[in-house]
């Protein structure tokens, strides 16, 4: 017992001495046109990541013109006045760099990596996009049909690949967090140019960006190139669409059925999450990581290996701006009935409100969230974002070296609180992933699901 306490507290202090030297120094400045700009410096190898966060998701959406943030995605990477149709990727790509984009609900974030002797290459690439975006009917009916492809692959066409969509939808009833980030497709087809451009003139400015710049750069000439490029940019509209919209606590359950193409029915649960920046947010995250964040979590030892009642479990805290779900799911084994896998979920979860947790396993979750953390600021790009986010999601950049702080904050009683507080079974939602081959007539009137056909 001895050894194993020393063991333990050796690898608390090896991971809390690498969080220690691995802190992020950065400088920060803000261009007189409103842009933020965060730059870290770390000569070790010839590489650069540059990124720019738009802070536009979904959220900032019309009820009836969704999908826009995730379309300028797609469209941003049509050209500029400057640069040729297509030819955005493969400058980047010509010059050894990769990039890549991607949409949230509340965030719209691009990057590039490229060798550090092209930075002023990333940065201006960056800026002709900021400025003279392509946006003309060619580049939105291209794109129209690109995102219903994608719709196709990741949603469509995907065992299970509509879960989120389907969840979320259920689990608001007044934020625009009810809508998909990929949109309507008939909201895109319904588009006129000018509301496309009307979006982008709102959002995309640089009083509602923050540029971010970190690997091997000199810190003078990385500046210089920054104004250089993005200084004479139009600071844009002096207020931004922010819904205000407050979710009612939810006091009853839903349940349905989707009927699905896939082969293995799944249970899927999901609770009603505070903002982001809620203290409440870490204790929620270490809950997820200690009831099936990998293959030591409690549900995958009970459920996976020991009762073999599922294939596979897994919990995730959508960690939203103004209040995310907390996101549980098991895949049922070959044979077992998605009800029998649900009141095992259940079983589960009500020992952690009763017990809560021992303090041997609260210290192997703390580890896990230690080396986590470690793992997110181990390359060039993952700083990058970070720094941007702290930036946007908790208002100071320097929140990313104080993470580890909130966390380690946390106690054992706060999970067994916040598992009783947000894991209610009176407000949440319950949904079975069911084959299509299972589908049976509809249900009489009073049954306690409704079916619904995907």
């Amino acid at each position: 017992m001895r050894k194993f306490t020393f063991m333990l507290l050796m690898g608390v202090f090896l991971t809390l001495s690498a969080i220690a030297q691995n802190k992020i120094d950065f400088k920060e400045f803000t261009l007189e046109n409103g842009l933020n700009v965060i730059m870290h410096q770390d000569n070790s190898t010839p590489i650069v990541a540059v990124s720019v966060l738009y802070h536009v998701g979904s959220k900032n959406e019309k009820p009836d013109r969704t999908g826009f943030a995730h379309f300028f995605e797609h469209l941003l990477f049509e050209g500029t006045e400057n640069i040729g149709r297509g030819e955005y990727m493969n400058k980047i790509q010509s010059i050894g760099g990769t990039l890549n984009a991607f949409t949230s609900n509340d965030i719209t974030y691009y990057y590039e990596i490229v060798p550090s002797n092209q930075l002023e290459t990333a940065l201006y690439m960056e800026s002709e996009r900021m400025l003279h975006p392509k946006i003309d009917q060619i580049g939105v009916d291209t794109q129209r049909e690109v995102i219903k492809e994608e719709k196709r692959q990741s949603y469509d066409n995907r065992p299970y690949g509509t879960i989120l969509p389907e969840t979320m939808k259920r689990s608001f009833v007044n934020h625009p967090y009810m809508s998909p980030v990929i949109g309507s497709m008939e909201h895109l087809d319904s588009a006129r140019l000018e509301e496309f451009m009307a979006f982008h003139k709102a959002y995309y400015v640089p009083r509602n960006s923050t540029l971010t710049i970190a690997g091997d750069i000199d810190y003078a000439q990385a500046e210089k190139w920054v104004r250089d490029y993005f200084g004479e940019i139009p600071s844009g509209p002096s207020e931004f669409y922010r819904p205000n919209i407050a979710e009612p606590k939810k006091t009853t359950e839903t349940r349905d059925i989707i009927y699905d193409n896939i082969q293995i029915p799944a249970v899927i649960q999901s609770y009603n999450l505070p903002p982001k920046n809620h203290p409440d947010s870490y204790a929620l995250s270490m809950l997820s990581t200690y009831l099936a964040g990998g293959n030591s979590s409690l549900m995958t030892k009970e459920l996976v290996d020991r009762q073999q009642k599922a294939l596979g479990v897994a919990a995730i805290p959508l960690d939203l701006e103004d209040g995310g779900v907390f996101l549980m799911y098991g895949i049922a084994n070959m044979g077992v009935d998605p009800k029998a896998l649900e009141t095992e979920m259940d079983i589960i979860l009500a020992k952690v409100q009763k017990e809560g947790i021992s303090d041997k396993d609260f210290q192997k979750l703390k580890n896990i969230i230690e080396n986590n953390l470690v793992t997110k600021n181990s390359s060039m790009a993952g700083i990058a974002q970070n720094l941007a986010e702290s930036k946007v999601f908790y208002g100071k950049t320097d929140y990313i070296n104080q993470e580890m702080e909130y966390y380690s904050k946390v106690t054992p009683e706060d999970l067994k609180r916040v598992a009783n507080e947000y894991l209610s079974l009176d407000g949440r939602v319950v949904l079975y992933y069911m084959p299509k081959s299972a589908q049976v007539p509809e249900s009489p009137a009073g049954a306690s699901m409704q079916e619904n056909k995907n």
